[in-house]
């Protein structure tokens, strides 16, 4: 293995490394945990003219094996919008095929379904689920604020936005109640919701923290409605 920095994160009983790519594991199942790869989102949008870079998928599959083998991951977990659309595994090019059915045959790799891949199916290995009750951990797409039970979701691609300096600089960060933790996207081609939109605060409740892990710290931001 390959040391990886990260940062203590304790929740919901559990401990967790909160890794800097917007990654989360698990040392007690040996679990790596994602959110929103929007896998194939520039063959997407190309298909309906707007033409942009088409190595996403390349690019967030060689980061994410990049993860799974530095921290010797045996179950890899996906938090929904895997891929851009429910058709998105069928376009993947040869060599990013390739990268993700090695890593789902080696991996227990788990998908969960999101609102972009709501039917997705299982053509690149692993297996799919809307939902996941794990240890005492419910694992969705979507947080429900009105769920108590404690969760990990994606979905909103949360960001950090902070002036340093006089410069405003922007950082993907978990966001963090007691009994809630949004993950960041880890994609390489996805953009990111300011921590403060309504969205995020009606998910959480109005009340949480950023956390963007760093140099094997973790920086806290009081976020409130």
């Amino acid at each position: 293995m390959v040391p990886v920095p990260f940062a203590d994160l304790s929740f919901a009983g559990h401990a967790w490394h909160a890794l800097p790519d917007g990654a989360l594991f698990w040392p007690a199942r040996r679990a790596l945990l994602v959110a929103d790869l929007h896998l194939e989102k520039a063959s997407w949008f190309g298909a309906r003219g707007q033409m942009l870079p088409p190595y996403d998928s390349i690019a967030t599959l060689t980061a994410l094996d990049a993860l799974v083998r530095a921290t010797d991951a045996a179950e890899v977990w996906c938090l929904g919008d895997s891929f851009h659309d429910s058709a998105g595994c069928d376009r993947l090019p040869a060599a990013a095929r390739a990268l993700l059915t090695a890593m789902t045959a080696r991996t227990r790799w788990t998908w969960i379904a999101g609102n972009h891949d709501r039917a997705i199916a299982d053509r690149c290995g692993g297996a799919v689920t809307d939902e996941a009750w794990v240890d005492g951990v419910l694992l969705r797409h979507e947080a429900d604020p009105a769920d108590p039970r404690p969760e990990l979701s994606g979905h909103f691609h949360p960001k950090l936005r902070v002036r340093v300096r006089g410069k405003l600089v922007s950082r993907r960060c978990f966001v963090a109640t007691a009994h809630k933790l949004i993950f960041p996207a880890f994609g390489a081609l996805t953009g990111g919701l300011d921590v403060t939109h309504p969205e995020i605060l009606r998910a959480t409740g109005g009340i949480a923290e950023a956390l963007i892990p760093i140099d094997n710290r973790l920086l806290r931001f009081p976020l409130a409605a």
